[in-house]
């Protein structure tokens, strides 16, 4: 009996150490499954994780961009409407001092010509009182002719003056023929009343 006992022990102790190390190792094979499963599954949730942290950073970048954008695109058309609005102001103004500029060019050209009639004016009548006072003097003074008075003898004794340069006795007979000449022009013209 003790023998058998034995024997059953062994047999029992033997299988108990068979399905304990069957068991172990499927325990094993468990654990191993188990935990490459869930490296598996952290590894997944990891990278599902990475991912959508990854695609939160992108989506906040594209907002940021997209709002930068916006604020760009604002500001662009800010300055437009702005550089538009000068250009507009500008423009007025431009107009409004050839509008100024014009109405000056009238008015100078206005006075230019009031004052060329003035002066045209002014010119007539300056022409007109002064032939009124020519005509006046020449009605009050009467014009007399001159005619030289014994122009062949003078001609004579300047030319015997230079014949007989030094020596003017030469030439004493033309020049009291001259003289005589002169004084009986002057006894005409104190009798006429010329």
């Amino acid at each position: 009996e003790e023998a058998l006992r034995k024997k059953i022990t062994d047999e029992l102790s033997k299988g108990f150490e068979q399905d304990r190390a069957k068991a172990k190792q499927e325990m094993q094979a468990w654990f191993d499954a188990e935990k490459a499963r869930t490296s598996a599954q952290a590894q997944t949730a990891a990278q599902s994780q990475v991912q959508a942290e990854v695609s939160r950073m992108l989506s906040a970048e594209r907002a940021v961009a997209q709002e930068n954008f916006q604020q760009a695109v604002i500001r662009e058309r800010i300055t437009t409407e702005d550089e538009i609005l000068r250009a507009q102001i500008l423009a007025k103004q431009l107009d409004a001092k050839e509008a100024d500029l014009k109405k000056q060019d009238a008015f100078y050209r206005e006075q230019v010509a009031r004052l060329e009639e003035r002066s045209a004016q002014f010119y007539k009548v300056t022409t007109e009182n002064y032939r009124k006072a020519a005509d006046q003097v020449n009605a009050k003074f009467k014009r007399y002719e001159v005619n030289p008075v014994c122009a062949d003898l003078q001609g004579q004794v300047l030319s015997c003056y230079k014949e007989n340069a030094g020596k003017t006795l030469n030439c004493s007979n033309i020049a009291a023929l001259y003289l005589q000449c002169v004084n009986n022009a002057k006894q005409n013209k104190l009798r006429t009343g010329g």
